[in-house]
């Protein structure tokens, strides 16, 4: 079987299926005849773009730098039928080996900041870490938790990044996103229908635009205090020793305790599959230790669910994201 997630951002990224591919060889074709003013590129790796490292070529890539391109590629995908799925900061997912079918669009150049009293505006390719850097140096505390996470600002929101006892929705007041019929929008998020790392984002054919985050006064060098300490935690557990997507199980409270550790008491850390290797640092990580597969770091993941399982009778979920076309 064959598995195609269009439309995904983590840390992420975001998608939607718009439809059913047409012939291959019509796909450039057809994409030559938008007028944007970014950038197209073809057979596009997309190891070059994801914090694993890893994946397949992008049949189409394509990098906006307004959003009225975004507007119009989406357009052009929904009325032709071409899979889209928009990219962020390139964690939280695996790109197959064998690529991806249709359109990748790339959200980085959305990469702006404006600053509205104790209100942040965020475009939605700004990583998540330069927006915290900016809120803390103007004095503006409640965002210093994500600071050296990787990913960018729409991923976040996707999925309501959570860290260090804190997540998106706790600061979050409005969403600019382009509905699934090419109409830009905004919302009020309701924090009811958020919830660990679920949005209404996430069930959607939206694509995320830009946020306003409602922050508070607060000091810079106290709240760069909490910010270097976050780093320092991340960087123990070893988010910056290899390339990885950061954490490759959601946490589940009625297991009694969180992910990583379940996994390290079956004594799994360290495992390797092929150049793919569960953390030595942290049991759930898993990192690219050299030339790593996508497919090795799909496997190892079956193969901590399977073993955890077996022998804790738990189901873990994972947190990171397929994307492209699986076997």
């Amino acid at each position: 079987m064959v598995f195609r997630f269009w439309f995904h951002r983590t840390c992420l990224t975001l998608g939607l299926q718009v439809g059913i591919l047409p012939c291959v060889n019509k796909v450039r074709e057809i994409i030559k005849r938008i007028n944007i003013k970014g950038s197209v590129y073809f057979n596009e790796p997309m190891a070059n773009h994801t914090t694993f490292q890893v994946g397949g070529p992008a049949e189409v890539f394509i990098r906006p730098e307004t959003t009225e391109d975004v507007v119009t590629i989406h357009e052009l995908c929904r009325s032709e039928g071409i899979p889209l799925f928009v990219l962020g900061g390139g964690a939280n997912i695996l790109v197959s080996d064998k690529g991806v079918s249709g359109v990748v669009l790339d959200m980085t150049s959305l990469d702006w900041i404006e600053q509205q009293g104790s209100n942040l505006l965020v475009g939605a390719g700004t990583p998540v870490s330069k927006a915290s850097a900016h809120a803390a140096d103007r004095g503006l505390g409640g965002f210093d938790f994500i600071y050296a996470m990787p990913g960018s600002f729409g991923g976040a929101v996707w999925m309501n990044a959570r860290c260090y006892g804190s997540e998106m929705i706790d600061i979050l007041t409005e969403v600019t996103y382009l509905d699934s019929y090419g109409t830009i929008q905004k919302m009020k998020p309701d924090p009811t229908e958020f919830a660990y790392k679920d949005t209404p984002f996430m069930k959607k054919d939206w694509i995320i635009l830009s946020g306003t985050l409602g922050l508070r006064p607060d000091q810079p060098d106290q709240l760069w205090k909490s910010m270097k300490d976050f780093e320092e935690d991340r960087r123990t557990k070893g988010h910056f020793f290899a390339p990885c997507a950061g954490s490759v199980f959601k946490n589940n409270r009625e297991f009694g305790s969180p992910s990583g550790q379940i996994i390290d008491s079956l004594g799994l850390r360290g495992t390797k599959r092929g150049m793919a290797q569960i953390s030595p640092n942290h049991a759930n990580i898993i990192i690219n230790t050299g030339n790593a597969r996508a497919q090795d770091i799909y496997l190892l993941m079956q193969e901590v669910q399977t073993k955890v399982r077996e022998h804790r009778g738990f189901e873990l979920e994972p947190e990171i994201l397929l994307v492209g076309d699986w076997d």
